[in-house]
């Protein structure tokens, strides 16, 4: 069976998949590409989740690509808004053809003697395996298992009466007017499903075992609103991008360098929008802000809601499900007639697909990542990891832009492999988001990448840096190792490809 041989593979067609595929269509013409996705259509996480209020947690201005800014004044656009821009930035950059539907890609093998990449797919509607091989292999899968969330098993659910859901299988046909709901969790699903849901439902409780940040930003970006009236919509739109970026790193560096200030100034921030019947232990955490991810709302919606008495929060330990809805261990009953377990995601890394070389299997949490790209003594691998202290295509956008630096380098010098080396003993013992205390980094910290103590093994999760690394400085580094498949030696028990 002839395989079909591209440049450049692509695995997945979502936010990431089509934005990085829309950089090597404007900036590599020349490379031929294709974009392996398991769905049945374009959009990723986007298609996959819809929960009622399913939304971004970061501005949009920052959220949209830096070649194809976002262009309305929504500040967190909900999730179909997102998926219609995906697919018509596909659209402006001819991506769509470039798509092949319904393949999950099982595994990817690099060959020492072709100098390629095999990769093997399943056509899961037909069951039939598929075939590929490409010159350079990059990944756009994001870092959660889109088959299954994480989801505890409770003592008794089995007895439970009405209906369990997890939100990332929420059920088209689901009517919950009029209905108690009960949901599962603190995070940036729990705080998004309540005001949505409370709008319908008889009454909304959202149960946490312990509380998050949560802070109010408005949901329409009304300065750039005004300053499209004096400027040119694209500068206003550009100038408030920056402001964001900005702002962004600001709070996030606050939040480290003085947390207890920070603490304060959150704390007070949702004591004026709940009101003085909320207690305020439900939204105090016993951690410091940004040791997890903050979760925005939009114009203080959540708060709204407990102020009107339509949802309301309890935080306690779950003893058991009952017939009729859920027993806590403080010994308080909670009816429902709808629990929704909003307990958070799996991770997994390239999509859950095997990587080899030479046919010896390869682990990613065994390596580092170079300049948070390119993967230690993997030959001509990449994978598009965007930032989690700020909004995710700010890194995917640097990413991009340095592959086709990359790939315009080789090319001009006739190489056709390149493998990052770490020459420097950098390893560390310590993932890239280590840092981060949220429930699914930590349960899979072990499938991340490891850390390096120097550059370029350091993951900043700072754009400034990032952008300096990635677009600034010359793509020439001893640590990168290039051969042409011209005149080649592979020495396999070390990987290192010499000219």
């Amino acid at each position: 069976m002839n395989k079909q041989h591209y440049n450049v593979i692509i695995i997945g067609a979502g936010l990431s998949g089509v934005g990085t595929a829309s950089h090597f269509a404007d900036k590599c013409p020349d490379k031929s590409l294709a974009i392996l996705e398991r769905r049945e259509r374009i959009g990723g996480t986007w298609d996959l989740f819809r929960y009622p209020g399913i939304r971004s947690d970061s501005d949009m201005l920052t959220f949209g690509y830096n070649f194809r800014p976002w262009s309305g004044l929504k500040i967190l656009a909900d999730g179909g808004s997102i998926r219609q821009y995906i697919e018509k930035t596909a659209d402006q950059y001819d991506i769509k053809d470039k798509i092949q539907y319904g393949l999950k890609t099982t595994h990817a093998d690099w060959s020492s003697e072709d100098q390629r990449w095999h990769v093997t797919t399943l056509h899961e509607s037909s069951g039939k395996t598929r075939e590929f091989s490409c010159d350079f292999l990059v990944c756009c899968t994001g870092y959660y298992n889109h088959d299954d969330g994480f989801r505890p098993e409770f003592p008794g659910e089995s007895d439970f009466k009405g209906t369990i859901i997890h939100p990332q299988h929420w059920p088209e046909d689901l009517d919950y007017s009029g209905k108690k709901v009960v949901v599962i969790g603190s995070g940036a699903t729990a705080v998004t499903l309540v005001p949505s849901m409370a709008e319908k439902a008889g009454h909304v409780t959202m149960l946490q075992r312990s509380p998050s940040y949560v802070y109010s930003i408005p949901s329409i970006d009304r300065i750039t609103g005004v300053l499209q009236r004096v400027m040119p919509s694209r500068w206003a739109f550009g100038l408030a991008r920056q402001r964001n970026i900005v702002m962004q790193r600001a709070v996030y560096v606050a939040c480290r360098r003085w947390p207890k200030l920070m603490r304060r100034f959150l704390l007070s921030h949702v004591r004026r929008h709940v009101g003085p019947n909320v207690d305020m232990k439900h939204f105090s955490p016993s951690y410091m802000p940004w040791d997890e991810r903050l979760c925005a709302v939009p114009d203080a919606d959540l708060f709204k809601a407990l102020r009107k008495g339509a949802a309301s929060i309890e935080t306690d330990h779950i003893d058991h499900f009952t017939d009729k809805g859920i027993a806590l261990k403080s010994g308080k009953t909670l009816d429902a007639d709808i629990i929704i377990t909003a307990t958070g995601l799996n991770l997994q890394m390239f999509g859950g697909m095997e990587l080899s070389v030479d046919g010896e299997p390869e682990i990613l949490g065994d390596k580092m990542a170079y300049k948070g790209v390119l993967v230690e003594k993997m030959p001509n691998l990449a994978w598009m990891f965007g930032y989690t202290n700020s909004s995710w295509t700010l890194k995917l956008d640097l990413a991009a832009d340095y592959l086709c630096r990359l790939f315009k380098f080789m090319t001009q010098r006739e190489l056709d492999v390149v493998v990052p080396q770490d020459i420097d003993q950098s390893r560390l013992d310590e993932g890239i988001l280590d840092t981060l205390n949220a429930g699914y980094i930590q349960r899979g910290k072990h499938r991340l990448p490891r850390q390096g103590k120097n550059y370029p093994w350091q993951i900043f999760m700072n754009y400034r840096a990032d952008k300096k690394m990635l677009i600034d400085d010359s793509i020439e580094d001893e640590r990168l190792n290039f051969t042409s498949a011209k005149n080649r030696k592979v020495n396999r028990k070390n990987r290192q490809i010499a000219a």
